[in-house]
């Protein structure tokens, strides 16, 4: 009997950019962006082919990133109760498709994954949603739509969790940058307690050895360039450049450092967020979307060599 990969079907895209050969790998479950390159060049930490997913990389989180207290969440004067999907911390994580099989519309270059949040405990409206992925010159453009597909104003918000290298260097030598201006303290749930400017132990924008910190931390009130994109980016030694960039829907940033990836003595990732954790909660940066209404929303990544 033929093994089913927990991955789901695979799709390779492959173009020519200006700096060679651009490539990418995704998985069907999740959606999940599990691979690109660029010049030959790897810029996404890869996990082994037949294996899970480890720690959410590269999903789409919908409709709802990072945690809900409790699986629980207020909003316009009704409570719902989620499904408790980290037990170690008693939330609701990563919304509601991280493990759901997408359907796949794929080309040479270009794949659109969609999936339906349909009602269920705790989440009561009906989202379709979908992601483009679309190789460019330097790397990768991507897309997310998400529409209210049922009755009455939906509570959305919307996350990605890729893990990132520049292929020959050790991560621990990489430089990250990130362009927070505020920054998150949690409790020992991981939930967001407080918000505040950043300061010489948080701030990144100027540059921080992945080697020298240990990073679980979201940053908002991101800084802009003119084109509206906020920028996080990681350098290697030699000057090699891996950029994630977000547009204005995004205006949040995820910085997560661990050990515990396959294979790596040290992962990162840097996930684009339009809320931040428990928003459903909070309301902060929530987004209502009214019946038939559809939020584009996009991120990507750029490598200079």
């Amino acid at each position: 009997m033929k093994r089913i990969d927990p991955t789901g079907e695979q799709v390779v895209l492959r173009a020519q950019g200006d700096l060679g050969e651009v490539t990418a790998q995704i998985a069907q479950v999740g959606a999940s962006l599990r691979a690109l390159t660029v010049g030959g060049v790897d810029l996404m930490a890869r996990y082994p082919e037949g294996e899970r997913t480890p720690s959410a990389s590269g999903i789409v989180l919908v409709p709802w990133p990072n945690r809900i207290r409790d699986g629980r969440w207020s909003q316009r004067g009704a409570t719902e109760q989620l499904g408790i999907s980290e037990p170690k911390y008693g939330n609701a994580s990563h919304g509601l498709l991280r493990f759901a099989p997408y359907e796949i519309v794929a080309g040479d270059a270009e794949a659109t994954l969609s999936a339906v949040v349909y009602p269920q405990t705790g989440y009561l409206f009906t989202l379709a949603t979908s992601v483009t992925y679309t190789l460019v010159d330097d790397g990768l453009a991507v897309t997310h739509r998400i529409r209210n597909a049922g009755d009455g104003e939906a509570p959305v918000a919307l996350g990605t969790h890729p893990f990132f290298e520049i292929g020959g260097v050790d991560t621990a030598d990489l430089v990250i940058a990130a362009p927070g201006t505020t920054w998150f303290e949690v409790d020992d749930r991981m939930l967001p307690v407080a918000e505040h400017d950043v300061d010489d132990a948080t701030d990144l924008r100027g540059g921080v050895r992945l080697g020298d910190v240990a990073l679980d931390r979201a940053y908002g009130d991101v800084v802009r360039g003119e084109d509206g994109l906020a920028r996080t980016t990681l350098t290697a030694p030699d000057g090699r450049t891996l950029t994630v960039w977000q547009d204005e829907s995004f205006g949040f940033v995820q910085v997560f450092t661990t050990e515990n990836y396959p294979g790596r003595d040290l992962a990162v990732a840097i996930e684009p967020m339009t809320a931040p954790a428990d928003a459903f909660n909070s309301g902060r940066a929530l987004t209502w979307l009214a019946p038939g209404e559809e939020w584009v929303l996009r991120w990507g990544v750029s490598y200079s060599g």
